[in-house]
């Protein structure tokens, strides 16, 4: 942190108190945030962090309390862009039917006039040189043909250029949700830098080695209040765990995995298109899908369904179910209830004679709410009230709450706060203990660690397959750069 920049304030907060409904999204937050900064905002889904942010962005004015932004008490959008504030949502923003450069111009109003598309590829090529060195991104492809990791590139760029006013403060809500290890080292890298050339970064994550690796500064939010705010150098990740009031669950010592391989698989795949080694699970094993982001993962996963269901509608005796990583996507009807969210794939079930039993489908809630902590008071509520967190518990619960012998999961941890993640894993293990057969994707090297094998893939095909005590970061790193066998 910079001296100079120490002692500039970019925004404080004062007091400020949101009310939705019966929830208090804010109660009572004060916090500043000065240049040449990182500060570390954590807390379990629904802490409120979402809210703050929106606070601070001036998409949402407190119905208590004051906003200033430097020392203009002004508020609104426009106000806060125009002091140097931008902002990566969790879920992206980016208009999937336009361009890279012609999302670039939709963000930055002042890229117009004669020739802008050339300037704004420029700028935009410019900036993914610098954060994302070798990513390889065309700034006039279509979003929407872009993977999931590649628009998270796009929009942390985008919001990174200076076009028109000077970026002061930067809000990296879950930046590396959708990155693997490489790219997030590279992002981390880059937010070192602008933050010693005098800017400020809020960061948000729910992987605690990045907090505590990146941010000066942590602030701990629970049940919409600032519970506790301290120099990073303060924490270690059990008392960070434990200021967010997690039970703390140590570490274990290696699992011994018993080989399951024995019997007929329950899903098995050639090799992709003769290349690399052939794919099989067994019933009552955890599969894990690692390597670098876009190298065919997602692709498996989608084949492997289809070859189980051959299509997206549910079935008295569904063969698969499937979790989504973009669940703003492929994931949630943002329409409907958080109920009817995670009933959908379980109507057969939830119904007789072909009419819905809601009185089966309200009791379906209510245990799955409570089972998996997904914060609502009324699971009614809009499927959009919920932090993007809990949504993907919803998504969760909807398979988990399935018949379905297998479950596919793209990086369905997206998001999730760190005492979710033990509840879920530890619900994993049970389920398949019982005999169910889970394949994982996953961008986070410690949830891949937690599978019994684990298939690296590189170049659009598995290129080696490690299981019990190989199952290491090392190794997992050292294979994804394996040249594919024919």
């Amino acid at each position: 942190m910079t001296q100079a920049g120490s002692t500039q304030t970019v925004v404080s907060v004062s007091d400020a108190k949101v009310v939705f409904g019966a929830v208090k999204a804010l109660d009572g937050v004060t916090l500043a945030i000065r240049s040449g900064e990182c500060v570390g905002l954590v807390g379990h889904n629904g802490a409120g962090k979402s809210t703050i942010v929106n606070v601070i962005n001036g998409g949402l004015t407190p119905h208590q309390g004051s906003v200033v932004y430097g020392d203009d008490p002004t508020l609104g959008i426009g106000a806060a862009r125009h002091s140097g504030i931008r902002c990566v949502f969790q879920e992206l923003s980016l208009c999937p039917n336009l361009t890279v450069v012609e999302n670039t111009r939709v963000m930055h109003k002042p890229l117009s006039g004669w020739g802008w598309r050339r300037r704004g590829a420029d700028i935009i090529g410019r900036k993914l040189d610098e954060i994302f060195p070798g990513h390889g991104i065309d700034s006039g492809e279509n979003v929407g043909n872009l993977s999931i990791a590649e628009r998270q590139m796009v929009e942390i760029a985008i919001t990174f250029c200076e076009i028109g006013h000077p970026v002061r403060l930067v809000i990296l809500d879950e930046p590396t949700s959708s990155l693997d290890s490489r790219l997030a080292g590279q992002l981390l890298a880059y937010v070192h830098r602008f933050v010693a050339a005098g800017g400020s970064v809020i960061f948000i994550s729910h992987i605690l080695s990045e907090i505590l690796g990146i941010a000066d500064r942590i602030i701990v939010m629970k049940d919409g209040r600032v519970v506790t705010e301290r120099a990073a150098s303060g924490f270690s990740e059990h008392s960070l765990i434990e200021a967010m009031g997690s039970v703390v669950k140590e570490h274990r010592a290696a699992r011994v995995v018993a080989d399951k391989r024995t019997g007929p698989p329950a899903l098995a795949a050639a090799p992709v298109r003769g290349r690399g080694l052939a794919f099989e699970a067994f019933p009552g094993e955890i599969v894990g899908f690692a390597g670098l982001s876009g190298h065919g993962q997602t692709d498996m996963l989608v084949k492997l369904y289809l070859s189980l269901s051959g299509d997206w509608f549910g079935r008295r005796d569904p063969a698969a179910m499937f979790v989504a990583g973009d669940r703003a996507v492929n994931g949630t009807f943002p329409l409907w209830s958080i109920l009817k969210n995670m009933s959908v794939a379980l109507l057969p079930d939830l119904s007789h004679r072909g009419l819905l039993d809601e009185a089966r489908e309200q009791a379906l809630g209510r245990s799955w709410r409570e089972k998996i902590e997904i914060r609502t008071p009324d699971m009614d509520n809009n499927i959009l009230s919920l932090s993007g967190g809990n949504q993907q518990k919803v998504l969760f619960a909807r398979a988990l709450a399935s018949r379905a012998p297998v479950v596919l999961m793209d990086d369905p941890m997206r998001g999730v706060d760190i005492g979710t993640k033990q509840e879920v894993y530890g619900i994993l293990r049970t389920e398949a203990d019982q005999g169910r057969t889970f394949i994982w994707y996953s961008t986070e090297m410690d949830e891949v660690c937690l599978c019994d094998r684990v298939y690296v893939f590189n170049n659009g095909a598995i290129v080696a397959e490690l299981k019990g005590k190989a199952v290491t970061e090392e190794n997992i790193l050292a294979a994804s750069f394996t040249e594919v066998a024919a």
